[in-house]
Parts: C-alpha cells; structure tokens; sequence
C-alpha cells in the first residue's frame, strides 16, 4: 500500500480538523536519545501524510482548486500545523528531498579519499534515486502531476538544480586538496571547473533520463540496474579508466577489467596529456567501424611503445 492509500485510512480514523501534531517540539532533534529519534519519526511520518493528503486533493480536483486549508482538513490537522512542516502547496510535493540532501552531502563527505571522485558522486545521486523506487505509487503519481503543473515542473528544477550544486562543489574540493588523485585528473588545469560543472551534470541528467523512463513505465523494472548501466556510460565517456590497483567501492579495477585487451587501458579524450603526439587516420567509407576502431588502436599501441 502506497503512502497516498494510507492516508486515506488514516483520515477516516481520526475525526477530520483535529490537530493530532505532537507539538512544536516534534522532530527538533536537539536532544540525542529515543526521545528525539521517536519525535523525528514523528515529524517525518507528519510530512509524508501531509504530503499524500495534497497529492490526493490535487489528483481529484486539481492542483490550482486545493487549498492549504483543505490539505490540513484531509490530513486531520490545523491550518497551523500545515506551515510548520511546509511554506506553501508546492513544497508538499517534494517532502523527501531536504532529508535526503543532507544524507547525500554526508555521504560525500565521509567519501574515502582513494575512491574515484565520479563513483563518489554516481552513489550519492542514486540515494535519490532509492527515495523515489521506495514508493512507486506515490512517485509515479506525483510524476503524472507535475507534468501538468507549469509552477510544480519550475520547483522540481530548483530541486534538481541543488544536488547538482552539491556534487560540482564536492569535485571541485577534490581538485583543492592534497589527497593523491586518481588516473583522469588535470589539478591545477584550466580544465577542473568545467571537468567537475560537466561531470556533475552529466550524472544528474542521466539518472533524471532514467528516472522519467522508470515513472512512465508506471514504476516497474530494476532503476537502479539501469541506473548503474548511464553511470557506465559516463565514466566511459568523460573519464579516464582507472589506473592498475586504483580503488572502487568495494573491488579493484584491474587493466582490461572493462573488456579492453590486458595491454591497453583506454583513456579519455578529455584527460589525454596536451603533449602527446597526433594520430590522423585515414579510412575508406564502406571499411567496417570495428576494423577501422581496431586500427587505431594498433596505431595508438605501436605509438605508445615506441
């Protein structure tokens, strides 16, 4: 049962209009303790069925016709306590993203220096991605809604716009310290903000594409999976491949490990040394593509070992 269904059992439980917040208290967190965490969840369980009253008033009668104080009404609280969780209708649709920001920028933060700062990034925007597969139902429907909000499609960019924020401030720390940085980084180039703005952005679109495709599937299919398979494409795309030994997240990536041969180690356009020699190739147009790509590789490898 989707939290949008629960809510509706939770409203016919309690007599509508009756304020059932704990208090202004709830959820401060300033104490350590079950206190503090059972007022948390409190706090976060008041979110999500304030949330899914909106997104069941919007559904059914539209998002310019409801009001706040019908939300509260739906929820079974006061108008009151709608504007301690939110500041207005809009931020109803997105209850999850403040939470899960903070827990993505600690993520980046406890990072261990020797894991490519690009993985780094690909596991903190796929804590995103979990907060929507956690519940399809809601997601979907919230999907279905913001498309036919123009006000609503605005505020999900602001939203998308901070975790990309995030990430291209967390790579550009890494360009800043004196940490050994792994095979693809120029530090101190002209290159590092456009390299940590594009790489950024390049993960966020690509787990939007896969995101979008996922809600109009209805929810169904492993995201994560195909998740996983945009950030291969990324990594192959504007990145070097990792040195012999360097560290991933839970393996080690040996030459070869991506399906090239033991004795070449593919490196991105993007990281080659300015002073490295020109390859022109030349090739007739009816020549396959992998025997044209097979030649350029023995020509890069001979170069190499001369």
């Amino acid at each position: 049962m989707d939290r949008v269904q629960s809510a509706t059992a939770q409203q016919s439980a309690g007599p509508r209009g009756t304020d059932r917040t704990a208090g202004p208290s709830a959820g401060t967190g300033s104490e350590a303790g079950p206190g503090s965490r059972r007022a948390a969840a409190q706090r976060q369980q008041m979110r999500q069925d304030l949330a899914a009253a909106a997104m069941e008033l919007f559904a059914s009668q539209g998002y310019e016709e409801t009001t706040v104080d019908q939300i509260a009404a739906a929820a079974g609280v006061a108008r009151r306590t709608f504007f301690r969780y939110f500041r207005s209708k809009e931020e109803a649709i997105f209850p999850d993203h403040d939470d899960t920001l903070v827990r993505v920028a600690d993520l980046l933060a406890s990072a261990e220096p020797e894991e490519h700062p690009l993985d780094v990034v690909c596991r903190g925007i796929k804590e995103v991605l979990r907060m929507y597969a956690s519940t399809p139902g809601v997601s979907v429907a919230r999907y279905q809604l913001i498309r036919q909000v123009p006000a609503l499609r605005e505020r999900e960019i602001a939203v998308v716009a901070r975790y990309e924020r995030l990430f291209t401030r967390y790579l550009l720390g890494r360009f800043d310290t004196g940490e050994p940085i792994p095979s693809g980084w120029q530090r101190g180039g002209e290159d590092d903000s456009m390299l940590a703005e594009v790489s950024a952005a390049a993960v966020v679109a690509a787990h939007n594409h896969v995101l979008r495709r996922w809600l109009r599937a209805g929810g169904r299919g492993d995201v994560e999976a195909q998740l996983d398979h945009s950030f291969e494409v990324i990594r192959r795309t504007f990145w070097a491949a990792s040195s012999p030994g360097a560290r991933r997240r839970g393996s080690v990536v040996a030459p070869g490990a991506s399906g090239m041969p033991e004795n070449w180690v593919a490196e991105s356009a993007l990281s080659a040394s300015p002073g490295g020699e020109v390859l022109i190739t030349v090739a007739r147009t009816d020549a396959p593509l992998d025997v044209v790509v097979d030649s350029i590789r023995a020509a890069l490898s001979s170069a190499r070992d001369r």
